[in-house]
């Protein structure tokens, strides 16, 4: 009696620490799930961490690409405007050549018509002073002398470069 005793005594003892041993294996199986839902929580973070780095990785590499596409188009712009400038400057010089032309040839068509009206003038002389002469000259002779007919020339005017 006393071995069964024993026996039933040793035997609540071990259901007691099967009971004990279940529990702690519950608790054990809580705090496994439980870790590795944080740990799947922590994976599931790490994962979009990492898509995360990838898409500012791209957003950076676009944003690189982009800066450089301006820059390009900053400087073709730049290059435009001083080829803008640059042919108002030559054209500018060119207006003021073509001015100056212009004015010499205005100029220089006064002074032609000076020079015509004092050969006339000497031709004239001539024939006044020839008609004394033995022989009288023609006026188809001095053809070089009549004015050719156009436009009304332009007044003298005299031009002074300083």
């Amino acid at each position: 009696e006393v071995q069964v005793d024993e026996l039933q005594r040793l035997l609540a003892g071990m259901e007691k620490e099967h009971r004990s041993l279940l529990l702690k294996m519950k608790e054990g199986e809580a705090e496994l799930a439980r870790l590795r839902s944080v740990e799947g929580d922590k994976l599931a973070e790490q994962d979009r961490s990492a898509k995360l780095e990838k898409e500012v990785a791209m957003l950076r590499e676009k944003i690189h690409h982009l800066d450089d596409m301006l820059k390009s188009q900053q400087r073709k712009v730049r290059q435009m405007i001083e080829q803008l400038q640059n042919s108002k400057t030559v054209i500018q010089a060119k207006d003021a050549v073509i001015q100056e032309l212009k004015e010499k040839v205005a100029y220089l068509e006064a002074e032609n018509l000076e020079m015509h009206d004092r050969i006339e003038h000497l031709i004239e002389k001539q024939v006044s002073r020839g008609s004394h002469s033995s022989r009288a000259r023609s006026k188809s002779e001095y053809v070089s002398s009549k004015r050719l007919t156009g436009p009304k020339p332009l007044p003298l005017i005299r031009v002074v470069e300083t």
